[in-house]
């Protein structure tokens, strides 16, 4: 489905938007129920990601299956780990073509010291792979520090179902720290040991958790969009998003300071609702952005800087070339289309400014869900295709009609 969008302006009368809950919280949530049945969740995504995720854990009585996890990345680092830990039971875990192509080997390797028993089913290092689940007694394991923060998630999430709890030691300088420490903070949450000094993570074993209602914070990258909307709006516009958190434990939740660079204030209220609202139009000729903790905003924040003529750096994005695409290739190929003098290196985005944007230009989003999303707020300044505008349910199936509800137009061609 290709989606052209009018050229839209936000209608302030109808700007409340509900988001649900966090992908990243829902599916640690989710492998942690299925740990400890008796948890509760409230406020569950409804993105892709997380009914995989949803369907995987239901199957847990079947000795031997398929679990075909498609393009959900997150879903096929933490379910690595958990079927590892599932003694007696024997899965094959696969995914889309993009998956196979996405690297599994540190996890693995990771989880081969600490005992499990994982081979690969076609290419050395990547999906589709054979776990036969065991009782993992190893208790020591160390990965590179610069890693994907999910490989080392996956493995802070079963750690306390290993016999003797999990000493993880990082080498090097960490990144994505956010996403390690939303981990720990959900494990401390439902009442296991966790500690976490220099580059040493501790979590204990635990038989049984305190019986807890959890509810999930909404998504923070899924506000980024409705940033990206209020910065490229008139003074004046107003969006109110809920439900979140001051204190998030998301690394995305850098947005509401990030985009106070781009006019847009973000007031918090009692009820975990927040108001964005557009209050100044004089923002910096040239911005630079440290994104190592938060990389999954980098593709928003390009396309509004763009949409504002406003020159970025953006650091810290080494990691976005292993995602559903190559996200800093095709962020250099669909701006240099709209019209951008842009730059990319294997860690960095550098694009100058540009006061005017092609018209009319078909998106390709490259079965990536949030290039389809960081680029529909440009629609603010001209109209434009989205190609493949499906491709949003991965992580926010509402996003279409959200739009709509604030006053976008959009046609299917």
């Amino acid at each position: 489905m290709n989606l052209h969008l009018e050229k839209a302006k936000v209608n302030n009368q109808k700007s409340e938007v509900r988001i649900t809950g966090s992908k990243s919280e829902t599916n640690r949530l989710l492998l942690l129920q299925a740990l400890y049945p008796h948890l509760t969740i409230d406020n569950v995504s409804n993105s892709d990601d997380s009914e995989v995720m949803q369907k995987a854990l239901k199957g847990l009585s079947e000795k031997e299956r398929t679990v075909d996890v498609h393009h959900a990345g997150t879903a096929m680092r933490f379910l690595t780990a958990f079927f590892a830990v599932q003694d007696g039971k024997e899965v094959l875990l696969t995914g889309s073509s993009r998956m196979k192509e996405r690297p599994i080997k540190i996890l693995v390797e990771a989880l081969r010291q600490l005992g499990a028993e994982i081979s690969y089913e076609e290419k050395e290092g990547y999906p589709p792979i054979k776990i036969k689940g065991r009782k993992l007694s190893e208790s020591q394991v160390a990965l590179p520090a610069n890693v994907s923060s999910q490989y080392i998630s996956a493995l802070l999430l079963i750690a306390s179902k290993l016999e003797n709890g999990l000493e993880l030691t990082l080498e090097g300088e960490i990144t994505s720290i956010p996403y390690i420490k939303m981990t720990l903070a959900l494990l401390d949450e439902i009442g296991v040991k966790t500690s976490f000094k220099n580059n040493i993570i501790s979590v204990g074993h635990a038989e049984l958790v305190k019986a807890s209602r959890l509810t999930v914070e909404s998504d923070w990258s899924s506000a980024s969009y409705w940033y990206s909307i209020v910065a490229l709006s008139e003074i004046g516009t107003r969006i109110t998003l809920s439900s979140y958190k001051k204190n998030s434990l998301q690394g995305d939740s850098a947005l509401a300071q990030i985009y106070e660079d781009f006019g847009v204030q973000t007031v918090f209220s009692e009820n975990h609702s927040i108001v964005l609202e557009k209050v100044k139009n004089d923002q910096q000729a040239k911005v630079s952005y440290q994104l190592n903790n938060c990389p999954d905003i980098a593709q928003t924040i390009a396309v509004t800087c763009f949409g504002l003529g406003v020159a970025c750096d953006l650091y810290g994005l080494h990691t976005l070339k292993i995602k559903e695409t190559d996200r800093l290739e095709a962020l250099n190929a669909e701006l240099s289309k709209l019209g951008a003098e842009i730059s990319v290196t294997n860690e960095s985005l550098h694009l100058k400014t540009t006061m005017e944007i092609n018209k009319n230009i078909a998106i390709k989003t490259y079965q990536d869900h949030r290039m389809a999303m960081a680029f529909a707020p440009l629609a603010l300044k001209v109209p434009l295709i989205i190609e493949e505008a499906e491709v949003v349910s991965k992580s926010y199936p509402d996003f279409w009609s959200d739009l709509k509800a604030v006053g976008f137009q959009m046609d299917r061609i």
